[in-house]
């Protein structure tokens, strides 16, 4: 493994959640190696990985700054990228209510956003079977969890501190005004080469 980056980001070409890890560190100036698992290959259930992340999930961070220090989760990643290395507060927030409104958000996208959209994409477009029930349940749990953002950022530009930080990076497909900022865009456009090589 090279160690000329600060950060290792084990990640995959199309998932959102190690994608938004490198935004955040794009954000904040970071260098990084991304290694991109192929799951067809099952290479995010090799032991050359879970030995970094037990659960075969991507994504996985590894900081080469701070004793090869792994940490996955990307919610938790985000976490400890803006406090270890966000001094500025670029995109993490002050205000003691503020952080935990912040994690409010952080919780909210992991138990609900994540899983449900990945429930709707699954039961859509990979399970063996057509399964009505389970694609209607999992598509209005979807509709449900973009009902309360959109019930949210249709009265303010921002999820919390009026700026914005790691809740709205954590729902980063979703929420527009972030796909124009020039570290978000740069990296959309280095996901549709990897994308357009595979093809």
């Amino acid at each position: 493994m090279s160690h000329g980056k600060q950060f290792t980001l084990y990640s995959n070409k199309t998932g959102a959640n190690g994608w938004k890890v490198a935004f955040v560190l794009e954000e904040l100036g970071l260098t990084y190696e991304s290694i991109y698992l192929d799951f067809a290959r099952g290479e995010h259930k090799a032991p050359e990985y879970t030995q970094y992340n037990p659960n075969g999930r991507i994504p996985a961070l590894i900081d080469h700054r701070s004793n090869d220090f792994v940490i996955w989760e990307s919610n938790a990643i985000l976490l400890y990228l803006i406090k270890k290395y966000d001094k500025e507060n670029k995109l993490g927030v002050t205000n003691e209510e503020d952080k935990y409104k912040l994690l409010q958000w952080l919780f909210f996208q992991a138990s609900g956003q994540g899983p449900y959209f990945g429930q709707a994409i699954w039961f859509m477009r990979f399970h063996p079977e057509h399964l009505p029930s389970a694609i209607e349940r999992y598509q209005k749990e979807t509709q449900r969890v973009l009902s309360v953002l959109e019930s949210v950022l249709s009265k303010q530009e921002w999820l919390v501190g009026n700026k914005p930080t790691i809740a709205d990076i954590s729902f980063i497909t979703w929420h527009q005004k972030l796909v124009e900022r020039p570290a978000v865009k740069k990296l959309y456009e280095e996901q549709a080469k990897l994308l357009a090589a595979n093809n």
